[in-house]
């Protein structure tokens, strides 16, 4: 089957054919590329939600709740389930499956789990391509769900239109996000678990952090908003928190930026990918012992190796 069947069969609701195209991508490689270029009309459509915060703040519960608060009001939903890799197999650690079983009989869901398995763009590369393949497949909404709150997943965020930042109380350090870059790239604040003691404290914490941020008049003003994802108490207001943000992106004119920045991003980024593919041969290994050995410095053996490379 060819990427132009493939990629139709995608479209026209196959789900076989998705599993198998975000396979193919997030392998890497030229199968990958010719599919993305197949896919590529196809996308720009769908609403893409990140949600991110530390372990054990309930972030696989809470979407959870959003995806079926969203289909509730009739949105079909993927979910790009980021794990931890297995240092032993390369694969993902599936528990965010095992966690999200309630929506595994509704079809209007689409749930994969996904892990670098060695791609060269890393896991934010192989992620946003999957959130391509599910944004060809015609999904209205894509939710991605990130591990911790680290450079990573603030590189996984910005492929997001939105983003939500969980936090719960009692977790120790209550001004990780500050550290963490994160307050930053939320767009809302979502205080998980609000039913614990302390999460008043947390909520107003998260409020006076915000209130020292400089905002400029017609600025986005994140909202701290609370729930219970157990119980899913809070997930209509953070839906339509999630809309009012994604309206105000395009009322304002950050929409079309944002999709600007984006497509630098992915531009330098297969830029990258392509130069290490090809670069990759057997001069790459004795330039690295070279320069482990301290023969050799890595800009000069780089500009080396794009000389020996030549015109393309």
């Amino acid at each position: 089957m060819n990427s132009q069947e493939l990629i139709a069969r995608l479209r026209g609701g196959e789900r076989r054919a998705l599993a198998r195209a975000i396979t193919i991508v997030e392998t890497g490689g030229p199968a990958a590329r010719e599919l993305l270029a197949a896919a590529y009309p196809y996308t720009g459509s769908t609403h893409v939600v990140g949600i991110t915060g530390p372990p054990g703040a309930g972030k696989s519960t809470l979407v959870t709740a959003l995806a079926q608060e969203w289909r509730s009001r009739g949105a079909t939903v993927g979910i790009v389930a980021v794990d931890p890799t297995s240092p032993f197999t390369g694969g993902a650690v599936l528990g965010d499956r095992i966690r999200m079983q309630a929506l595994g009989g509704d079809p209007g869901v689409f749930i994969r789990s996904m892990a670098s398995r060695g791609r060269l763009g890393g896991l934010a590369r192989a992620t946003a391509d999957a959130v391509a393949m599910l944004d060809a497949a015609g999904f209205a909404v894509v939710l991605i769900e990130t591990v911790g709150a680290g450079q990573g997943e603030v590189d996984i965020a910005r492929t997001a239109h939105t983003t939500l930042v969980v936090e719960v109380p009692g977790m120790g350090d209550d001004v990780q996000s500050i550290k963490a870059g994160v307050l930053e790239i939320a767009d809302v604040f979502v205080v998980n678990k609000a039913d614990r003691e302390g999460a008043d404290n947390t909520v107003r914490q998260l409020r006076a952090m915000l209130h020292l941020a400089d905002h400029k008049p017609g600025d986005w003003e994140p909202p701290v908003l609370t729930a219970i994802a157990t119980a899913a108490t809070g997930s209509p207001a953070i839906v339509d928190a999630a809309t009012r943000h994604m309206a105000h992106l395009r009322d304002s004119g950050q929409a079309a930026e944002r999709t600007r920045q984006a497509a630098e991003r992915e531009l330098a980024a297969a830029v990258q990918e392509l130069a290490l593919e090809r670069l990759r041969g057997p001069a790459w290994e004795q330039f690295v012992a070279r320069i482990a050995a301290r023969e050799r410095d890595p800009y000069g053996s780089a500009e080396e190796l794009f000389g020996e490379l030549g015109p393309t």
